[in-house]
């Protein structure tokens, strides 16, 4: 028995050693630091500490946003087309996974990026006029000539009443901006949570003003670009790979470590308005109308059934969604409303569809980022299709730096309907369209600007044998009217704007953005995810807003899920 034990215990030492041993030599264990190609250690200040990271680890989905693992579905109505606008035709389209908010920027959302404005760009300043108006709502939207709304123009913005209600009265532009200042304000709370960046409004000696705020972009480019290179803003860095050149002591409070660079994998991708494509692919959530890897049927709404009511025991007979339910009919009967709202509801007062996502249909329609067009031409593009790419390219100096813009850059623009659009606001790196020597020999793009590609642009009409410069003595397949154009006079020597007094046939136009879902004030046909419809970028209604997304990194799923299943 005990010659037993001992051979037992023999084994298993012998067990233990070799797994002891083999793990020395496991090219698993080492592969997060050594390349397997050439032998070099990454991240070794022996090996000139090469920063390299291959083992990436999940980001967390954002604050208030859902996972959209992507896939195939039918874009486009599968009803029949009562309105036989023909702009809704089935095709079959591929998404990438992406994260979107899952409920529209609420009112109080939207204040907190004004007072950030106001702040930051003080409008009582030359300099900084008009950037806090310009991204002001549209409050007058709410304005009727045969209705009593004058309240609303006065409330619905600020009071605490209607904070979670969707903000509305918001053209395209300003979401847009929205979406671009969400990127920074995010990024900037994640270095601060690492303590690489200061909480820069709760520091006395660091003024919070102008050009001086922190900007992810600018920030990637070159750190010391941000408040003029000012180092007191940052706390401390990442844990540096290289061996330190510096002589003598280090100075004290001095910055060390390295700055966060983006194959860390630690700030989050810009966030954006979602495509067409990829709003319509959420609002009709497939995933759960399968079985196993077929569709079951055709889905109407967001929700399934085909009926805009709900059926459960506890909600039976109310209304799944915020529409118009008939002439002069908002809100049902009193007492009995079955929507329990005349105008916009607060989020998420109904039930969310299959991907988590709320008022996917009703409440409020929403802007997406595409230009529109009738035709969405899968035969150009079948993965994750867009309309209206525009290919940019950092502003580069003599002497080789990015440019970050100071307010001698900024640049106002007069929309048609008097507004003003700011195109370069201070602190902000300075981008420039790409020209046609960057695009020479591409196969995947020729141009910028992508608005008008293959419908409605020179190279793809009657007239595209023509030069380029005499593009503007050439008619326009979507002749939408023009842009103003300030010019000087010549008798009084003031500046006036000129209007397109032209006759026009159509609205569409390079600058005309799409909107989907229907909102509290249209009927039930709109619910319809399929269902589409435009405006020009810089008008804004009382029943549209908008929410944001952002692109999923690495495995599609979120998860380490194989392709098999198992």
């Amino acid at each position: 028995m005990n010659i037993l034990f001992k051979i037992k215990y023999l084994a298993f030492a012998l067990l233990i050693f070799s797994l002891v041993n083999c793990s020395k030599f496991s090219t698993t264990n080492n592969k997060s630091n050594t390349s397997t190609l050439t032998g070099w250690k990454f991240n070794d200040p022996d090996y000139g500490g090469f920063s390299v990271n291959n083992q990436y680890k999940e980001l967390k989905t954002p604050t208030s946003m859902v996972l959209i693992e992507g896939g195939t579905f039918t874009m486009g109505s599968v009803q029949e087309d009562i309105m036989s606008d023909w702009n809704t035709t089935p095709k079959r389209m591929q998404i990438r996974s992406f994260y979107l908010d899952e409920s529209e920027v609420t009112n109080s959302e939207y204040l907190f990026y004004l007072m950030w404005l106001e702040r930051v760009f003080p409008p009582r300043g030359d300099n900084y006029s008009h950037i806090y108006k310009a991204a002001l709502p549209d409050t007058l939207v709410w304005r009727n000539a045969m209705g009593s709304n004058e309240s609303l123009s006065g409330t619905y913005l600020r009071h605490p009443a209607y904070a979670n209600y969707p903000v509305v009265g918001v053209s395209w532009s300003q979401a847009n901006d929205f979406c671009e200042w969400r990127t920074d304000r995010v990024n900037e709370k994640i270095l601060m949570d690492l303590g690489i960046i200061k909480n820069l409004f709760n520091e006395d000696s660091i003024s919070v003003e102008g050009k001086n705020h922190f900007n992810t972009d600018a920030y990637y480019s070159n750190p010391n670009l941000l408040f003029d290179g000012n180092s007191t803003i940052y706390k401390k860095g990442l844990k540096s790979n290289r061996k330190s050149n510096v002589i003598g002591d280090p100075v004290e409070n001095s910055f060390k470590g390295r700055h966060v660079k983006p194959h860390d994998g630690i700030l989050y991708p810009d966030f954006r308005l979602p495509t067409e494509a990829e709003w319509e692919y959420a609002a009709k959530a497939d995933v759960e109308n399968r079985e196993y890897n077929t569709l079951k049927g055709r889905k109407k709404y967001p929700w399934s059934g085909k009926y805009t009511r709900s059926n459960s025991s506890k909600n039976r007979g109310n209304q799944l969604a915020n529409f118009k339910q008939g002439k002069g009919d908002y809100s049902g009967l009193a007492g009995w409303s079955s929507d329990g709202a005349d105008i916009t509801n607060k989020v998420k007062s109904y039930p969310p569809n299959a991907f988590g996502l709320y008022d996917m249909a009703g409440n409020v329609a929403e802007w997406v980022y595409d230009v529109y067009r009738p035709n969405i031409d899968t035969e150009m593009n079948d993965f994750n299709y867009v309309r209206g790419n525009l290919f940019l390219k950092k502003t580069i100096d003599s002497s080789g730096n990015v440019i970050i813009a100071d307010y001698n850059d900024v640049l106002y623009d007069t929309l048609p309907n008097g507004k003003i659009y700011i195109k370069n606001i201070p602190g902000r790196v300075l981008y420039e369209p790409i020209t046609k020597e960057d695009a020479q020999l591409k196969s995947n793009y020729i141009q910028s600007n992508n608005s008008s590609l293959g419908d409605g642009d020179i190279r793809n009409s009657i007239h595209y044998n023509l030069d380029i410069s005499e593009v503007d003595n050439i008619p326009r397949m979507y002749n939408s009217p023009l842009d103003p154009v300030t010019t000087l006079d010549s008798d009084t020597g003031e500046l006036k704007i000129v209007y397109d007094n032209k006759m026009r046939t159509t609205l569409i136009g390079d600058e005309t953005r799409v909107y989907k879902g229907g909102s509290w004030k249209d009927r039930e046909f709109w619910l319809d995810p399929a269902q589409r419809r435009y405006l020009p970028q810089y008008m804004a209604t009382e029943f549209i807003g908008f929410r944001c997304a952002l692109d999923k990194v690495g495995n599609m799923s979120g998860s380490k899920r194989s392709i098999y299943h198992k």
